[in-house]
Formats: structure tokens, sequence, C-alpha cells
């Protein structure tokens, strides 16, 4: 026992937070854990989990139309935004249930409120101050919008999720992976949506052929692509319309703007300086990989520390860090071939590295690639095509990235990046039998490079 309140003081209850909580008092620890709002943060709450669901509601009118060249006659169909929305409500507030029971099952004793660093070893929460001999920061980031005039008439994506009504016409600003997976959503729900990103494509750092068969897939499904400009000013239109000016000079009116522009860690009035903890650009948390910042009892992990920004990635570290400084053992978190996916329409998923990063790191690069119509669209007639692509490096025949598009993305590649992860050879790959018919069979039996 020590003189401190707790062992350990997590600051954040999302899903690094508590799974370090709740990990290091399996391991007897006393801990404290301090949530603002609702337990399960970003993902179950306004990220993965509503998003991933919004993404299914959005493919069942794509699945209608598809049907009939399967021999089905489906009739007249009717969506509710109100019906959905309240669907997705009583399912993360049975998560956030769970994530309570997780908790309190595990003897962690949860503080509501904001919890802000007094010093290295104390939190203020609400009235409260609380000591304890290490202190873990987890609270995540938050979307922002553009420094525009009128900014504040647009919305972000935690926003997105509880629209009072479904809208007509949409803008979505930004070309990363959530301002693609909402233009889908939105679109499939049957809006008109204009995706305007200030660069030329979209998804920029994925590689090339992911970028343009996904957008090539996105321009087939009816979504509208204003490159190379930004938005400058937003004001009311009529009938709560908003009036967006482009750089470019043209404007356009939508019911929704939606800025997907990014996100911050979330470390504004958070009390860093007070305890001395280094932020780096943009206030993200620097830690080194044992997720410890510059004070030796203070640690971060997740979306508000400067590496990767996924939820598994958060779990892992949440977890390692309890299994360290509470667990006796030596993890250091390693982010080597984290898979991960994108829920656009099509859907797309990676392990590894793009074909650009492979050319950087090898004398000699092997690509093999395969673009084709998936059999599911054979009798439904739609014009979209999948890609399946390996990098290897030409000397060790080491499998570098793997790179899918199309149905089933994310469950294909889940799978492949266990032997992306274990080293594994485009020799092992060709060896290996594929499960006929399927489209994941490409990827072992794709037997001449293209480049």
């Amino acid at each position: 026992m020590t003189n401190y309140d707790y062992d350990l003081f997590v600051i954040g209850g999302g899903s690094g937070g508590v799974r370090a909580a709740r990990i290091a008092a399996g391991y007897g620890a006393r801990v404290g854990l301090c949530e603002e709002s609702r337990l399960g943060g970003t993902c179950v709450i306004r990220g993965c989990v509503p998003k991933k669901l919004l993404v299914f509601a959005s493919q069942f009118g794509e699945a209608f139309e598809d049907a009939a060249g399967y021999g089905w006659s489906v009739g007249d169909t009717a969506f509710s935004w109100p019906d959905l929305v309240a669907a997705k409500e009583r399912e993360i507030t049975r998560l956030e249930q769970v994530y309570g029971r997780l908790l309190g099952n595990a003897g962690v004793e949860l503080h509501r409120g904001r919890g802000t660093l007094l010093d290295r070893n104390t939190v203020q929460v609400g009235d409260r101050r609380i000591s304890a001999e290490k202190i873990l920061i987890a609270v995540g980031g938050r979307p922002y919008r553009l420094d525009i005039p009128g900014a504040e008439l647009g919305i972000v994506s935690d926003d997105a999720f509880d629209l009072p009504e479904f809208p007509e016409r949409v803008l979505v600003v930004g070309g990363g992976y959530i301002a693609v997976e909402f233009a889908g959503i939105f679109r499939g729900l049957g809006a008109e949506v204009m995706l305007n990103y200030r660069r030329e494509r979209i998804l920029r750092g994925f590689d090339t052929d992911v970028r343009r068969v996904v957008e090539a897939g996105m321009l087939g499904r009816g979504v509208q692509f204003h490159y190379s400009n930004d938005p400058i000013r937003i004001v009311e239109g009529g009938l709560g319309r908003r009036q967006v000016t482009f750089s470019d000079g043209t404007d356009g009116e939508f019911d929704v703007v939606l800025f997907a522009t990014g996100r911050h860690p979330y470390t504004g009035s958070l009390g860093l300086e007070n305890a001395d903890v280094t932020a780096g650009p943009k206030g993200l948390i620097v830690v080194d990989e044992y997720n410890r910042t510059s004070v030796d009892n203070i640690f971060a992990v997740g979306d508000v520390t400067d590496r990767v920004a996924l939820t598994p990635v958060a779990l892992m570290e949440g977890h390692a860090f309890a299994d360290t400084q509470f667990g006796g053992m030596d993890r250091p978190v390693d982010h080597a071939n984290v898979p991960s996916a994108v829920f656009s329409q099509p859907p797309s998923s990676s392990v590894g590295l793009t074909e650009e990063e492979a050319r950087t790191q090898c004398e000699h690069v092997r690509v093999f690639r395969s673009e084709f119509t998936p059999m599911k669209y054979t009798l439904s007639d739609r014009s979209e095509k999948a890609l399946m692509k390996i990098l290897v490096d030409g000397q060790s025949d080491r499998v570098m990235g793997l790179h899918v598009v199309g149905p089933d993305a994310a469950e294909i590649v889940q799978g492949f990046a266990v032997a992306v992860r274990a080293g594994l050879t485009k020799a092992d790959f060709d060896r290996t039998i594929g499960i006929h018919p399927t489209s994941a069979e490409e990827l072992v039996t794709m037997r001449e490079p293209v480049a």
C-alpha cells in the first residue's frame, strides 16, 4: 500500500483506457478511472461502431437493386432515418453498459467528470483531488472544423449520427477515411453527395491503386468529387440550407456541410503543463515504446499520442502498458504491419507497405495485381472492379504489403495480416491452395508480376 489514493489513475474511458484499467486491476492494482462523457470513447459512442452500423444500413438499397439479377422481386421499399438513429442508439447504450460492467467487475472505481492534471501525481475531477502513483492519459481526440467564416454552420462526424432529419444534399469536406466513409453512407441512404477535397485524389497516404479503385467505385455510385479547392465561406441559405463558396469561385447549396478534416488530441485544459508533460505538434503527447511520456510516472495511449490512431492499436497499447507496469512483463509496443480498413463503398483494407513506401525501402519490388469484377456482381450487371495487390521484396521474397478493394475486404485482410506479420514469402502464398470460387483466392493464385 502507498500513500496515494490509487496505484493507477486513468484519465479517459475509451477503448485504451478501459483496457489498461481492467488489466491493471486484474494484477491487483488499485485503479480509478474518470470519464466526462460516455464510457466507450470515440469508437463505441461516436466512431467505429455507429459508423459501421450506418454503413450496413446504407448498403441495403444497393442489395435490393442487385437482387433483381438473381430472380428476386423486392417491391417497394422505404427508409426511415429516425428508426435507424433510434436503433443505433439502443446498441451503443448496450455497449456502454457492457464497458461499465467490465470496469465494475474488475474492481475499477469510476469517477464521472473531466480529469485535469494538477501535478505529476494529482488529478482534479470535479471537486475532488485524486492522487495516484501512476497516471495514464487516454483521452483520445476530437474532430475539428476548418477556420473559415461560417464554420459553425457545419457539423463534424460526432454530430452526423444524430441529425434530426435526413439531408437531401450533403457536402463532405475532406479526403481521408472519415470523409470517404460518410460520403458513402449518405449516398447509400439516398442523399446527393459532393466530396470536396483540397488535393487531387482521396485517401492520401494509401496505396495509389487503392485510391484509384475506391474513387472509381464511389463515382459509379453517384458521389460527386470537387477537387483541388477549399470552402472559404459558409452562410445561411433559404429553408435552413447552407450556402458554400469555394476557393475556385464556385458555390453550392447544401442541407448539411460535414467537416471531415481530421482530429486533434483532446489535450486542451488537460493540465499537461502542470506536470511538465511534453506535447508535440497539435498537442499530441510524445511517448516512448513503453507508452511513457516525458514524466516517468505518467503514460499515454491511444489517439492522444503521436502514433497510429486506430482502436485496436489503443487496445494493444493499453494492454501492453498494464502488463509492463503491473504484470511484471516487458512489453514494448510494436506498430509494424498494423492492418487497417476503410469502410468506404467499395470497402478497402490493407496491411504493410504501400507500393510507394516499398520502393523507398527496397532496391527491387515485385508487384502482383489483379483487377476483376467480383462474382457477386456478374448477374446484377453492376459495373465495379475489385482489386487484389501484393508487394514483394525482390531479394528476400517476403510479402511487404497487401491491399484489397472490394466486397469483404476487411474480413479478407484480417486473415492475411497474420501471414504478413509472420514474415511469410510469396512462395508461401503460392503453395497455399485457394478456396474457389472466392475473390480472396486471387491472393494465392497471382503468379506473374505486373512490375
